[in-house]
């Protein structure tokens, strides 16, 4: 045992090491803080989710037509001589993705689906958005300009069969209607229409008007496209909802205006060419007409029924130079016609006529791709501002193509003019071979030559009419679809498991960090190993918290947990007093602490009543003049003790001791009245005296003292002393406050000191300590029952 205190007493040296199963032990002690906040968050999460409104996702595949990626299908091959498809032209996906997402797209499925206004039902807990089955639906006839400017809320209450009351959402009554009656109100005007296909059957709904810029940036942000490869066009669209067939709903519709919108671009060049050529046929019909009249009237007036055989032979060589001619100049008219239409544009930009029959590839490529830059600048209009970057990059494109399109058509205006000029020179060695022709007959050739070309160019456009309207009959969709919506009835927010998860995480969190916490700011003595940590002072024994008020703990039958405390501090005491020579005097040990509220008053009584019971004569003295504690803590009134044995003569030690009941064996002598200079009288020959005198009547002398850090009467006696107990108590006293023990120590002014720690927790379990619950097992009984919830977070 001497072996045991004297390891005890080495300092225990501060390491970086970190002893797991501490750390753990820590934090195991308070076990039933991590269940319940395990309980707690489990309750908590199953209560979310059951009152969280559950999100589902729905899908559909497109496929992007007119991409290279894509294809074009065998049945419109025929067609791409036309300019419908194809051509060189595709469809970027990525791009296809911001038109399917733009606000155009978007504005139009809110419009069709009548976005704006949702109708809400409330449940006990929540209220739920009621999607096509509200028993009844707001049918505007003409919605008021409050509707586009801020958001609107009021409830419908069925009153009857068809008579409904119109509420704010405070519940104020505004009217009272009949179903379909056209209602004019501040809104506009609107009808309540009943619907039969409900199958609710509450009373009351409340209908909530958003603005439409409003519900467009909220679908803008919650629809997803992607593509599902890079080599691919097939793109994904999903959305996510509470309500499923919502989700479906908005999905088709939005492929549907997205193919409109497609078909309508598509469209927009046959229009301009059918709108062109139709323009031309009615000049060229006139002319036409007014030629046929001429050659008439010559005919009948000149009395000509045909030509002859010379005459015929040069019309036939004046309508092959003809047909050459009606060819060039054909096209000369058109690319006029275009050069004239860039002019006019100017500062804006439209489409321009294809499909024309013009010979150069490059031009007609050129307005191609000039189209359908105009057609991307102008879905991008649309959403973009004027600075946007896109948009002026587009701008810049348009202005480049367009003056290279210039460029291109005048150099081929310059060739085709000089092609019919030699045409013309041709004409003029026919005209020869018409000259030798009688002169009536020379006229109607003339006027004949002039009819074929009219009459040529005529055929021409309306030919390439015919090929315009079959490109506006053959326009097709620009997405193809592959899946159309569908949303699964598992929903995929919230998870329930990650749910369970994350609540359970925070539900151990919280305690862990609240516990961790308080041990990172906890500054108070907690157990040996606090003490050995920032002390060389040798550790003489711990005395558990009392589980009942008795005041003295030990006695012959007890078997607690603090009575055996006592028993092996006691038996430690013969081992620090081995060494010491009392020449058979009594053995003196000072009982002292830092601070008041340490317990020493308790360690003294019940370490004097531990050695009286091992049949040793003891004394308990109460030396702590200045707050007497010994007679307040034995619940007995004040009585004359050391003070008035210093102060006056005529006073024997006999006279002031007094023993209890509760301990035999043991004499008491207490404080006594307090002085008003303690200090002065512990200084007297007669504390001298008085020890001399209980030294040789007693085996042990228990004194209890002052705390050492509040007045210096400790320090005067110490000199008295064979051993000093130094009292700290666990969660009390602050470990900063052991340097003044640590420096008492050093400097030796208490003699042969040693440490006990009162009042541990030995359900800490961490740190060193020893488990006294044994006694329990041989007839111990906790006097004080306590309720079982106590007893867990005790």
């Amino acid at each position: 045992m001497n072996n045991n205190l004297n390891n005890n007493s080495s300092f225990t040296e501060n390491n970086d090491s970190i002893d797991i199963r501490e750390e753990i032990e820590k934090f195991l002690v308070h076990w039933h803080w991590f269940v319940l906040g395990a309980i707690i968050a489990l309750i908590s999460a199953f209560l979310y989710l059951r009152y969280t409104t559950p999100q589902y996702s729905a899908s559909t595949s497109i496929m992007i037509k007119d991409n290279n990626k894509s294809g074009i299908s065998r049945e419109l091959e025929a067609f791409k001589d036309l300019g419908i498809i194809g051509g060189g032209s595709s469809n970027n996906p990525d791009n296809e993705i911001e038109i399917l997402k733009s606000r155009k797209i978007i504005g139009n499925v809110v419009d069709a689906l009548n976005l704006t206004t949702s109708y809400f039902i409330e449940g006990r807990v929540k209220t739920s958005e009621a999607y096509n089955t509200s028993p009844i639906f707001i049918d505007f006839v003409k919605k008021d300009s409050i509707l586009f400017e801020k958001d609107t809320t009021f409830i419908v209450n069925n009153v009857g069969d068809s008579n409904f009351e119109f509420k704010t959402i405070e519940g104020d009554l505004i009217s009272r209607n009949a179903l379909n009656e056209t209602i004019n109100s501040q809104l506009g005007f609107f009808r309540i229409v009943s619907n039969k296909n409900s199958r609710e059957t509450e009373k009351k709904v409340i209908v909530n008007i958003r603005v439409k810029d409003k519900v467009i940036d909220f679908y803008r942000n919650r629809i997803n496209a992607t593509l599902l490869d890079a080599n691919s066009s097939v793109l994904k669209i999903s959305l996510i909802s509470p309500i499923r067939t919502k989700a479906e709903d908005i999905l088709n519709e939005v492929v549907r205006q997205y193919n409109i919108d497609a078909i309508a671009d598509k469209s927009e060049v046959s229009k301009k060419t059918k709108d062109f050529i139709d323009e031309r046929l009615s000049k060229i019909a006139f002319d036409l007409a007014s030629i046929q009249d001429k050659v008439k009237n010559y005919k009948i007036d000149n009395n000509i029924s045909g030509l002859s055989k010379e005459g015929e032979l040069a019309l036939e060589n004046a309508s092959k130079n003809n047909e050459k001619v009606i060819k060039v100049r054909t096209e000369l008219n058109q690319i006029k016609w275009i050069l004239e239409s860039l002019s006019e544009q100017s500062g804006k930009n439209e489409i321009l006529p294809q499909n024309l029959g013009i010979s150069d590839a490059s031009i007609i490529q050129s307005i191609k791709d000039f189209n359908s830059l105009v057609l991307s600048k102008n879905k991008l209009v649309v959403n973009a501002g004027e600075k946007n970057p896109n948009l002026v990059q587009l701008q810049s494109e348009i202005t480049l193509l367009k003056n290279n399109l210039r460029k291109g058509i005048s150099n081929l205006e310059y060739s085709l003019t000089a092609e019919l000029q030699q045409l013309n020179s041709e004409s003029t060695k026919v005209n020869t071979l018409v000259s030798s022709i009688p002169s009536l007959e020379r006229g109607i050739i003339d006027i004949a030559r002039e009819q074929e070309i009219i009459a040529g160019l005529y055929s021409y456009l309306l030919r390439k009419k015919e090929e315009t309207a079959i490109s506006l009959a053959v326009t097709v969709p620009n997405a193809k679809i592959i899946d159309v919506a569908y949303g699964s009835d598992i929903a995929v927010s919230p998870k329930r498991k990650i749910i369970y998860l994350a609540f359970l995480f925070i539900g151990l969190l919280i305690p862990f960090i609240s516990i961790y916490l308080k041990n990172l700011l906890d500054t108070k003595i907690h157990s040996r190993r606090d003490i050995e940590e920032s002390t060389n002072i040798p550790f003489l024994g711990d005395v558990p918290r009392s589980e009942t008020k008795d005041k003295i703990v030990i006695g012959k039958d007890s078997r607690s947990s603090t009575a055996e405390a006592f028993r092996l501090i006691r038996t430690n005491l013969d081992f620090m007093l081995t060494n010491s020579t009392n020449n058979g005097l009594g053995k003196t040990i000072f009982v002292t602490s830092t601070t008041s509220g340490e317990g020493k008053s308790f360690i003294s009584i019940n370490l004097a009543a531990a050695l009286s019971l091992s049949n040793k004569k003891v004394l308990l003295l109460g030396l702590d003049l200045r707050a007497p504690k010994v007679t307040e803590y034995l619940g007995i009134p004040e009585r004359k003790g050391v003070t008035n044995f210093i102060t006056n003569e005529d006073i024997s030690l006999d006279e002031l001791k007094f023993s209890i009941p509760e301990i035999k064996g043991l004499d008491i002598i207490s404080s006594g009245v307090i002085p008003p200079n303690p200090a002065e009288l512990l200084l007297t020959e007669k504390v001298n005296e008085l020890f001399s005198i209980i030294k040789k009547d007693y085996d042990y002398i228990i004194v209890d003292t002052a705390p050492v850090n509040l007045v210096t009467d400790t320090l005067l006696v110490s000199k008295y002393a064979d051993m000093f107990l130094y009292i700290a108590r666990a969660n009390y006293l602050d470990k900063r406050m052991l340097v003044i023990a640590e420096t008492l120590y050093k400097e030796k002014k208490l003699p042969n000191m040693a440490v006990v720690l009162n009042d541990t927790d030995m359900s800490r379990g961490y740190g060193y300590g020893y488990g006294y619950g044994y006694g329990y097992g041989y007839g111990y009984v906790d006097k004080e029952k306590k309720p079982w919830y106590k007893k867990i977070f005790s």
